[in-house]
């Protein structure tokens, strides 16, 4: 006899280019890692301590599936970002050793109720409702790291019904992809199967119902879905 008082909820997933499925355990963002983005955000753009937030895991949106314009808010936005599988873990993770925890790399999409997001900042208060939200999080194909070549480098672009919005460069970012993991590994003992989104390039903005988006990262793959 089953020892659950309750069925306990299915694994969440997340396709894999080539074939199979990566089981997803947490979901962790990085804060304005990029310059531009942190200046259009009111932030400050230099390279300060990054901050982090958190995502449910269930909040995934995967295989271009259509993601629910959420309740509670009238000001949707999108952020493209570079992902970040783990296929190991660790703690206090030299940063030398940071890119041994990578698994591969998929393009995911950050929404985010911005307009909760801003009375957040100004009470003080968690982010938690603005960002974790349900279908919060679109993610393509995740792709293995030796499939992706270097992604120091390379553009991230995001457009809103065929219109650019966003365009960026992966050189950009504050905190390379090592350093996110290494710094993150101090907060919190990393773990197969985590995510990390890694922040975002300017151009966010709002999106509306029945708007189809489309990211793109060079070398890594694409994400796509339709606010229904």
């Amino acid at each position: 006899m089953s020892a659950f008082v309750i069925a306990p909820p299915p694994q969440v997933c997340a396709p894999v280019a080539g074939g199979g499925l990566f089981p997803v355990r947490r979901i962790f963002c990085v804060g304005q890692n990029y310059a531009d983005h942190a200046r259009e955000m009111g932030g400050d753009p230099q390279r300060n301590p990054p901050f982090f937030f958190t995502k449910p895991a269930d909040s995934l949106v995967t295989e271009g599936a259509d993601a629910p314009y959420p309740s509670l808010t009238q000001n949707l936005h999108h952020e493209i970002e570079l992902v970040v599988a783990l296929g190991a873990g660790g703690a206090n993770v030299a940063l030398a050793d940071a890119k041994a925890l990578i698994f591969g790399y998929a393009a995911g999409i950050d929404l985010t109720r911005r307009d909760l997001q801003a009375e957040a900042k100004k009470a003080g208060r968690p982010w938690d409702m603005a960002k974790g939200f349900d279908a919060s999080a679109p993610l393509g194909l995740i792709r293995p790291a030796g499939a992706c070549g270097d992604v120091g480098k390379g553009r991230i672009s995001l457009s809103v019904n065929g219109a650019g919005r966003q365009q960026g460069d992966l050189a950009e970012m504050i905190w390379s992809v090592a350093e996110i993991i290494a710094i993150l590994s101090t907060y919190v003992a990393l773990a197969p199967g985590d995510l990390i989104f890694t922040g975002t390039p300017a151009g966010v903005g709002a999106v509306s119902a029945g708007d189809l988006l489309n990211g793109e990262i060079e070398g890594v793959g694409e994400v796509t879905t339709r606010i229904a």
